[in-house]
């Protein structure tokens, strides 16, 4: 069994300062993030082979929680061990939500993608039809800003790519790199269908090295 098969909720926080206090291994982690219409809770259960471990808001900005879930091994004697986690971000897309409501959201999101020392990567979903919204770019700017950006790998993940033809898919690619060389970290580009399950194994691979980090 592959250690995304065993997948687990470990806990959630609303606010950074609960961070210290939640029962975290001191083990590295990679942040998923995107628009609130991505797909980003239906990647992190196509990556995980799990229908339900993630859940998805139906309102943006509704659900202000980071979710930690925890890879583990097993040891013979059924003994645990935390390998990492993935961290599932409040979804962006701020129509429907007030001036408070997003503020909180910067605040959580923006603090820890800004200031988490444990993290290592950032899976960026975006709709693939879609790429670079301007929030987006907020969150890339966020990304761009940490003192250690150099080493923070970002990988961009164009969901929903089973909608596009084959011109759209190279396309959308091509903006998205074009607009990577550009940034101060190492930004890796990616097609992916959560509803196909298209390119599962390449996105868990680029985990890997992440976490490896």
């Amino acid at each position: 069994m592959h250690r995304f098969d065993a997948a687990r909720f470990a806990t959630s926080v609303a606010d950074l300062s609960e961070l210290n206090a939640a029962p975290l291994a001191m083990v590295p982690e990679v942040a998923f993030v995107g628009r609130s219409n991505a797909g980003k809770s239906s990647t992190i259960n196509a990556l995980t082979g799990r229908r339900r471990l993630a859940f998805s808001a139906k309102t943006p900005g509704r659900t202000q929680l980071l979710n930690f879930f925890a890879l583990v091994s097993r040891d013979a004697a059924g003994r645990e061990t935390t390998l990492g986690y993935l961290v599932d971000l409040p979804g962006y897309g701020f129509a429907k939500v007030d001036a408070d409501t997003r503020a909180r959201w910067d605040r959580l999101v923006g603090g820890y993608l800004q200031t988490r020392r444990m993290l290592r990567g950032v899976v960026l979903v975006m709709d693939a039809r879609h790429p670079l919204k301007p929030a987006d770019e907020e969150l890339l700017g966020w990304l761009a800003a940490r003192a250690d950006a150099h080493t923070l790998r970002v990988h961009v993940l164009l969901n929903k790519a089973d909608q596009l033809r084959g011109d759209e898919r190279r396309a959308a690619v091509a903006r998205v790199e074009r607009r990577a060389a550009d940034l101060p970290m190492p930004v890796s580009v990616q097609l992916f269908s959560a509803l196909k399950r298209e390119g599962v194994e390449e996105l868990r691979a680029a985990i890997d090295e992440m976490l490896a980090r």
